[in-house]
């Protein structure tokens, strides 16, 4: 199995949080993650991003919520009873993504991620951390650092 080195691992285990999008896993480090909260509706913002699906008051803060099936290239997520809202801090800025639902907690080692294979597809590498190959299937290991870069967080919050 071809491991791969990356960067702000500590030791030779990690946490991580899987969720579904689209009957796809995937997962971010805990460390990222704030807290898991239920669906509950946004309120639009005119003019914003087309993954932004508006804001919400998260104990007496704004916080804006992400399509994340949308920023990862995918159909908008049709939200529901079931869907959940993982908030995490991204570039010292707390943000809402919208998942289908969340599946798992999990440790994992550091030689279970694999490198993303090279497609022919307009897919951003950059978005991908790799790939961990579970007893479930495949998780895709998103590297929320990367995926929102530090101007578009300032966009955002515009």
């Amino acid at each position: 199995m071809t491991s791969i080195k990356t960067a702000g691992f500590a030791g030779d285990t990690l946490e991580i949080i899987a969720f579904r999008l689209h009957e796809q896993e995937f997962c971010v480090k805990t460390t990222t993650i704030r807290e898991i909260r239920g669906w509950a509706p946004s309120t639009p913002i005119p003019h914003s991003p087309p993954d932004v699906i508006g804001v919400m008051n998260l104990r007496g803060t704004v916080i804006p919520i992400i399509d994340l099936a949308h920023k990862l290239g995918m159909k908008s997520t049709e939200a529901n009873e079931r869907s959940a809202i993982v908030v995490a801090e991204v570039h010292s800025m707390v943000v809402g993504l919208v998942v289908d639902r969340v599946s798992d907690i999990l440790t994992i080692r550091s030689e279970q991620i694999q490198p993303v294979p090279e497609v022919t597809t307009s897919f951003d590498k950059a978005y991908a951390e790799g790939i961990i190959a579970h007893e479930n299937g495949m998780i895709c290991f998103l590297n929320l650092a990367r995926m929102f870069k530090e101007r578009d967080m300032e966009d955002i919050a515009a």
